[in-house]
């Protein structure tokens, strides 16, 4: 009968509506650290609803991040997971934004107005004092970062792969210059050693930077924390998390 088969037709559209909205399809937020009796239960990486409630010991405490920020859970009894507040899109879209050559080039805020500790602008800078794994977009332009913006000092660049350095020169009152990818590309995987003014003896230290590759960027916090996590870019974490606190 066609009355039999228009409300099948119509709660079968009516369930993939459901589905469409369902709580289960929206982002989970993500543990980026946990401390306490309970740390186990919540390891890094670990995704949970923001609807979902937790229940802590004294002496947890759980960093989340998601659409709404970073929240740290922390103390004995039951907890939200998501935190009330404003969403923190703009924040993350400056933070994650891909610069072009007519950027702004100072590339650095300081933490505070006591002239406290310069910070990354943005998160796919490559810290020249920062070693470990550094993650970046596929296709992406890479900027070399400096934590200071006075003289002009000059780094040198060495592939594993390669005896041919890579010189690069930052200009007074900037904290970035461009990495010369015609030169020296970067692959996953591919290691780098960076060294700068002092040549590492009783200068400043050389550090030794190794690329991830992500496919695509994520354009959620939730998603770009778990896509951090899974690479082991832990200090490009560490400035989202801080960035969104």
């Amino acid at each position: 009968m066609s009355w039999v088969r228009n409300f099948s037709i119509a709660t079968a559209l009516a369930c993939a509506s459901m589905a469409l909205i369902s709580p289960t399809a929206a982002l989970a937020d993500v543990v980026v650290a946990s401390s306490g009796p309970s740390a186990g239960q919540f390891p890094v990486g670990k995704k949970l609803a923001a609807s979902e409630q937790i229940t802590l010991k004294a002496g947890d405490s759980v960093t989340v991040l998601g659409s709404g920020g970073t929240r740290i859970i922390s103390g004995a009894g039951k907890h939200r997971v998501g935190a009330r507040g404003t969403a923190k899109r703009s924040t993350f879209a400056t933070l994650t934004r891909q610069r072009d050559a007519a950027r702004v080039r100072t590339g650095a805020v300081r933490g505070d107005l006591a002239g406290g500790p310069i910070t990354r602008s943005n998160i796919w800078y490559v810290d020249v004092s920062q070693p470990g794994t550094m993650c970046i977009a596929n296709g992406s332009a890479v900027q070399l970062w400096r934590p200071a913006t006075e003289g002009g000092p000059t780094y040198m660049v060495v592939n594993a792969a390669s005896s041919d350095p890579m010189y690069l020169a930052f200009a007074e009152g900037s904290a970035t210059t461009d990495w010369d990818l015609t030169r020296m590309p970067v692959e996953d995987g591919a290691s780098f050693t960076i060294t700068g003014p002092g040549g590492g003896q009783g200068g400043e230290p050389s550090t030794n930077v190794t690329f991830a590759v992500l496919d695509a960027q994520p354009d959620n916090p939730e998603d770009l924390a778990a896509a951090l996590i899974e690479k082991g870019c832990t200090g490009q974490l560490e400035l989202l998390s801080s960035a969104l606190m």
